[in-house]
């Protein structure tokens, strides 16, 4: 009878953890920052004042781009595509990120985190991306200054739009496509505050390895193969300045611009990035922290070095600033 009894729970047990590992899991919990609930809250007023920041200073700097005619070179509108991605890209997740810090909402659909997911990674490989145009964009103006409308006509640009964005859709893809095969019999709940790919897949029953591999490829190919592009193009840029002399300090001003613009969004998401593949002695919270910087931080910090280094940009934004207070001065002097 002990025989059978052990054999039956045997069996059970089998019987329990296969049918464990049929069952997909498609709804998920983030965990989020850790902590009271007064800590969290007190969380949520620097990430929200950070977000508005972000929303309002970039926008101001679509407007301004867009609105005044002087500006419509190719390289202010490149500051306006960057801008239009430093507004959006927190938009996918810093909303939920705020709701869970303060009403503690924390469900996610598997295809939310997916969509959430592929957002993140399609514009963050975007900024890499637009940085490469703008160092092209300095290059052509410095380099070959007399073929530069030649080599930035729409025509003639577009094959360094379209094969790029070609290039970071299809890894992008392969990546949330790769993630939504798996079959997720672990857990349910993913220790980030929004989709970050590695925190999600860790949850997969399966072998994720190939999963790794897609995703080393998509930041191999991407960011270091934009980064390194990037690095030849201002060398040859800087060369091309240490040999004209003191004339070109305009042009050596704006390529400083773009490669402080350029450091400190490829620092916060190097950062991000290697926290999840190297092993550290980080906590939760701090890799969380240092996801959400990435997102936000850049956002607000860019905008503010445009506007302080671009003199063109200087000089419209305090003119708007100024106009805000002309309407009410006139209806005065109407009324007089």
């Amino acid at each position: 009878f002990e025989i059978m009894l052990f054999f039956s729970t045997h069996e059970i047990n089998k019987m329990s953890e296969y049918a464990a590992r049929n069952i997909s899991h498609t709804d998920f919990i983030l965990s989020g920052f850790s902590g009271s609930r007064e800590w969290k809250q007190l969380l949520f007023i620097p990430f929200f004042l950070l977000f508005v920041m972000s929303i309002i200073a970039n926008s101001m700097i679509i407007f301004i781009i867009l609105s005044h005619r002087a500006l419509h070179s190719p390289m202010y509108l490149l500051i306006c595509v960057m801008a239009f991605i430093d507004m959006v890209m927190p938009t996918f997740c810093v909303p939920h990120i705020l709701f869970n810090l303060l009403f503690n909402w924390n469900h996610i659909s598997l295809m939310g985190c997916l969509v959430q997911m592929f957002c993140i990674l399609f514009f963050g490989s975007m900024q890499a991306t637009v940085f490469l145009w703008m160092a092209l964009d300095r290059f052509y103006a410095i380099c070959t200054p007399l073929h530069y409308n030649e080599h930035m006509r729409i025509s003639a640009f577009l094959k360094f739009v379209i094969i790029p964005l070609l290039r970071n859709a299809a890894l992008i893809s392969a990546i949330v496509g790769l993630a939504r095969s798996l079959s997720y019999c672990q857990s349910n709940e993913i220790k980030h505050c929004f989709c970050e790919h590695m925190a999600l897949v860790t949850l997969a029953c399966g072998p994720i390895y190939i999963n790794n591999v897609v995703g080393l490829c998509g930041a191999f190919f991407i960011l270091a193969a934009d980064f390194l592009l990037i690095v030849f193009s201002y060398v040859r840029i800087f060369v091309s300045l240490f040999k004209s002399g003191r004339s070109s300090q305009k042009a050596f001003s704006t390529c400083i611009t773009h490669i402080i613009v350029m450091f400190v969004t490829l620092m916060f998401s190097l950062t991000s990035f290697l926290s999840y593949r190297i092993k550290n002695d980080l906590s939760s919270n701090s890799h969380m922290a240092i996801s959400t910087m990435y997102l936000l931080v850049p956002a607000c910090l860019n905008p503010i070095i445009y506007g302080i280094r671009t003199k063109e940009i200087r000089q419209q934004v305090i003119k708007v600033m100024k106009c805000g207070k002309c309407p009410h001065s006139t209806d005065v002097r109407q009324f007089k």
